[in-house]
């Protein structure tokens, strides 16, 4: 029996964040109804990366919502939110994104939903909050990556700030709605009682830069520089970064400097005093390193420095990866078929439990396609008459 099994969660969320915390869930054992407008549903649908479909569906949404059922209603119907209503009074976890006081607007906010389903854990996310200046603000990973300092933090000295090239701060809120959600089922394991998680995606992404923040408000709000050469974190020093070599890349983490330069048997690396120089002339140290590491191919400096455990590694496109006998051994990938014998492959769940992958065998659905089975299964018109 997979942990969450027997726990019924309603996702009205659109787009990643919150999608992303519902699969988790899915993985890890709950049923997860995802809950869409009739003809359009979730905008995420629309929403394609490199223009991939999978008959009307993003290929992108599919793999973001496997794991689920859909469930389609009219809020703004009456008959619809009658039996909205019937189906919110058997979950147990109700997950929205919708801008602020929408959800009031049609009776389905928390503190309406919680007086008929006490025990209900209802978890929603923000861009900024409800409060403040930025409270109408796009909530958008581009725009929270730019405004949190996340993206000013990338990239070389002298350089435009680069954000991620992911959805890194969506993801991360996701993350942070399972750990919310888990934490409130404990609580209501012991108590019966539910309760409202917030998350934020300018907070999440914040959080994210916790070493960073806390460096600059304990040492007199000195800003972080960025290394105008190699920069891969700019509170840390020489020779942390990816370095060019005569076939590819490879990456060095924290490591002595003495040892460098007698592995890759540069002797200047000995002039320089590793607590005092590391940080302070990092450019000059990396550009160094970076001169001698161009004269061999990746797997000679590697083998050299593992040989005693400098920490280093290659640097893969995905394609490499994705064929790599590392990865393979992960078993991390899954397919799903779809109607029109259309298939798509994606990740699975990263949770395993006493050995035990988590994950879910449902793909992505199609729009409405629950809508009826779960009406009947749950008699659902029946109890929104009474």
């Amino acid at each position: 029996m997979k942990l969450l099994d027997g726990i019924l969660v309603l996702d009205f969320s659109q787009y990643l964040a919150g999608p992303s915390c519902a699969m988790r869930l899915a993985d890890m054992g709950a049923r997860v109804i995802k809950v869409e407008r009739p003809g359009s549903g979730d905008s995420g649908r629309k929403m394609t990366l490199e223009n991939l479909t999978i008959g009307k569906d993003s290929m992108n949404f599919l793999a973001i919502n496997r794991g689920k059922e859909s469930f389609c209603a009219n809020m703004k119907d009456p008959e619809d939110l009658k039996i909205l209503k019937a189906l919110i009074k058997k979950a147990d976890v109700m997950i929205e994104n919708f801008r602020p006081g929408v959800m009031k607007k049609n009776g389905l906010d928390y503190e309406s939903v919680s007086q008929w389903n006490p025990g209900i854990v209802y978890a929603t996310v923000t861009g900024y909050g409800k409060e403040g200046p930025w409270k109408t603000k796009p909530g958008q990973d581009l725009l929270i990556q730019s405004m949190s300092g996340l993206a000013w933090m990338n990239g070389n000295g002298g350089e435009p700030p680069a954000p991620f090239g992911l959805s890194v701060v969506d993801s991360y809120a996701g993350v942070h709605m399972v750990e919310g959600i888990l934490s409130a089922l404990v609580r209501r394991a012991k108590t019966k009682r539910g309760g409202l998680v917030e998350v934020t995606l300018m907070e999440s992404a914040l959080d994210m830069q916790f070493e960073g923040i806390s460096t600059y408000l304990s040492n007199g709000h000195h800003l972080p520089v960025r290394a105008s050469y190699n920069n891969a974190h700019p509170l840390l020093g020489a020779p942390y970064g990816i370095y060019e070599t005569e076939d590819g890349y490879i990456a060095l983490a924290m490591g002595s400097l003495e040892q460098l330069g007698r592995l890759l048997e540069i002797d200047r690396l000995s002039e320089y005093d590793q607590d005092k120089d590391a940080f302070v002339k990092r450019d000059e140290i990396k550009l160094i390193i970076a001169d001698k590491l161009k004269t061999g191919t990746t797997a000679h400096w590697i083998e050299i420095l593992e040989s005693e455990g400098y920490w280093c590694s290659d640097v893969y496109s995905w394609e490499r990866m994705l064929e790599s006998e590392g990865f393979k051994a992960l078993n991390f990938l899954q397919t799903f078929d779809f109607p029109n014998n259309e298939s798509m492959t994606t990740t699975t769940c990263p949770i395993s439990v006493n050995g035990v992958k988590m994950g879910s065998s449902l793909r992505g659905p199609l729009l409405g396609e629950h809508t009826e089975k779960i009406i009947e299964e749950m008699k659902l018109r029946e109890e929104a008459a009474d």
